[in-house]
């Protein structure tokens, strides 16, 4: 619970307008459902965190790191606790030479377009997915064949303590959709990529190719989160949903797309324990029929 002292204490490091009560996570997932979050804390600096964090940690009070909501589904009845939005005001993008240096907030998409006008290639596979830097890094973000392995070289974080450390890329275990931040009470706040040289016309070209390919492939004109199931071993998800006889299943407002079996997307008034539903039971009648369990993606918020 958010009392008075708590807040009034936490108004003294953030700025009244970046306080926000009770305000609706719908607004700030991609999938576009959600309850409302006890406080929403727009951050602007890593200052803020270092102060913020280990107070909430002190009081035992839960708190979420949230950056674009394109990874998550948040539940109807809102999340008990502090959402710390690491988001536009934590978003510069910076280079030197061969190395883009992009802050925790930034969208992944916007660091591909920074990259490209600079002439540096290896962030084109990024351009199409909706994430920002801090939560590509923790889940180790791909699509076309690249990963955020593949072109990072250091990672900032910030540890429970308000502590800032620097991890090597060899140190961050990256894996298929995981890496050492996942598992600890690490704080991205910055991400250093080592890029190469190309030809801007190349590079610009083979990044519209590549989102062709997405508009033509997934259906980006519903809202959703992206790929819900993690690509099972020798398998695809979204080949196994289509087998099981899912494409076009639906529960209330939310369903399988009928372009990507692999997505459950929002028809435009889903409810998030529509979604919730649909995913049960595309894992169940996908085991029923494959004896394959479907792990999920997305990451689960708040209150059901």
């Amino acid at each position: 619970m958010i009392t008075k002292s708590i807040y009034d204490y936490i108004n003294q490091i953030i700025p009244s307008e970046d306080l926000l009560s009770n305000e609706k996570l719908a607004s700030h997932t991609t999938f576009k459902v959600g309850g409302e979050a006890d406080l929403f804390i727009r951050i602007t600096n890593k200052e803020q965190l270092i102060k913020l964090i280990p107070f909430l940690r002190r009081l035992e009070i839960d708190f979420f790191i949230l950056g674009n909501g394109s990874n998550v589904l948040a539940g109807d009845r809102g999340y008990r606790g502090v959402i710390l939005n690491i988001g536009t005001g934590m978003s510069n993008i910076a280079i030197d030479g061969n190395l883009v240096t992009a802050e925790a907030g930034a969208l992944l998409a916007n660091v591909c377009k920074f990259s490209s006008v600079n002439g540096l290639s290896g962030m084109e596979f990024a351009c199409g997915i909706p994430g920002t830097v801090g939560g590509g890094i923790m889940m180790n973000a791909g699509a076309y064949g690249g990963e955020m392995a593949d072109v990072t070289e250091s990672v900032s974080v910030m540890n429970e303590t308000g502590e800032l450390m620097e991890i090597s890329r060899d140190a961050m275990e990256f894996g298929y959709r995981k890496s050492a931040i996942k598992n600890r009470p690490y704080t991205v706040l910055s991400v250093n990529f080592r890029l190469s040289p190309g030809n801007k016309d190349e590079i610009q070209a083979k990044i519209s190719a590549l989102m062709e390919k997405r508009k033509e492939k997934q259906p980006i004109n519903y809202a959703s989160a992206g790929s819900t199931f993690k690509r099972p071993p020798g398998n695809f998800a979204g080949k196994l949903i289509m087998d099981a006889g899912l494409r076009g299943f639906s529960i209330g407002g939310a369903g399988v797309s009928e372009k990507h079996c692999g997505f459950i997307v929002n028809r435009g008034n889903a409810t998030a324990a529509d979604i919730l539903e649909v995913i049960k039971e595309v894992k169940e009648r996908v085991y029923d029929r494959f004896e394959i369990n479907l792990e999920q993606e997305i990451i689960l918020l708040g209150d059901f």
